[in-house]
């Protein structure tokens, strides 16, 4: 449907004078940006259902509602699922970009954009990676989708990870799970953090080896990011965070793979982008530091 005939559907955009801009990125979305003389908007307009990404639209409504309700996130004016869309307020400020991720200056705003993020309301679904993992990859199998190269090879190196990140569980709070720099907004005065597609209850230090791991930070931000984070340097939290980035860069390689060979509609090399992040996760897995870092992760320090 296209972005007019959306607009004319939304009662509190339709009949009033309005400008609509295209904003850029969303590969699940199409985003908009409408003025109207009550405000500014960012009308979210699904490319899909999400459904075989995992993508459930009724959770992410719930949980964007929840994520302003703590205070760093979009508020929520709209949510009309036979459309397909959901409106939420227009955040004034810049988008980051991976220099603003490289820059340790602002790796403590992060932390703290976390922090009340984690604070918050719970979320209305879980998010862990080593289940989606799973899932993901029984999608590819069932479908016939590319896998990578020896991609199975590291599943029992997988599982001993699951173990050991076990041992000091500390149980989870409400996470975002996909911040990319495009989901972090700079008014000026502090970070929003915005798209709750891949939301829900996990382990904190997955969203910051996630961070950590999407942007391809040097190993001292992600030292950085965690000491900010718990006010304090912590050998555990470091290794339970690069465990968990990691895990992220194997689990989104399949979400790639999946892409890759479901969509056809979008003009992105998915298969790059997931081989890209699969060839960083293969150095982790078959680099010396391993074991080590296993053994740091299940310390009480």
């Amino acid at each position: 449907m296209a972005a007019p005939e959306v607009l004319d559907r939304i009662p509190r955009l339709s009949g009033v004078p309005r400008s609509v801009e295209e904003l850029p990125g969303g590969l699940t979305n199409r985003n908009y940006k409408v003025t109207t003389p009550s405000g500014s908007y960012v009308v979210r307009v699904w490319a899909s259902d999400g459904s075989l990404l995992g993508i459930d639209r009724d959770a992410e409504h719930a949980n964007s509602v929840a994520a302003a309700r703590a205070g760093v996130g979009a508020p929520v004016h709209d949510y009309l699922p036979d459309l397909g869309v959901l409106v939420v307020g227009y955040l004034p400020g810049r988008t980051f970009t991976e220099a603003d991720l490289h820059d340790p200056a602002n790796l403590p705003r992060v932390a703290l954009a976390c922090r009340r993020l984690h604070a918050g309301p719970r979320f209305v679904r879980d998010f862990d990676m080593f289940e989606i993992q799973r899932r993901y990859l029984a999608i590819v199998r069932e479908h016939g989708y590319r896998l990578p190269p020896r991609y199975l090879d590291f599943m029992p190196l997988v599982a001993e990870i699951r173990k050991c990140l076990a041992v000091r569980d500390e149980g989870t709070v409400p996470c975002n799970n996909d911040l990319l720099p495009g989901n972090i907004v700079d008014d000026g005065e502090h970070l929003w953090l915005i798209d709750y597609e891949y939301a829900g209850n996990n382990d904190p230090c997955f969203e910051l080896g996630n961070i950590w791991s999407e942007s391809a930070l040097p190993l001292g931000h992600l030292e950085e990011l965690v000491t900010a984070y718990y006010g304090r340097p912590l050998r555990n939290k470091i290794a339970r965070a690069r465990l968990q980035g990691l895990m992220s860069k194997y689990g989104w390689t399949l979400w790639a793979s999946i892409q890759d060979g479901a969509n056809d509609s979008i003009d992105f090399d998915f298969w790059s982008w997931g081989m890209e992040k699969y060839d960083r996760a293969v150095a982790e897995f078959t680099g010396p530091g391993l074991a080590r870092l296993m053994e740091e992760a299940t310390r009480t320090d």
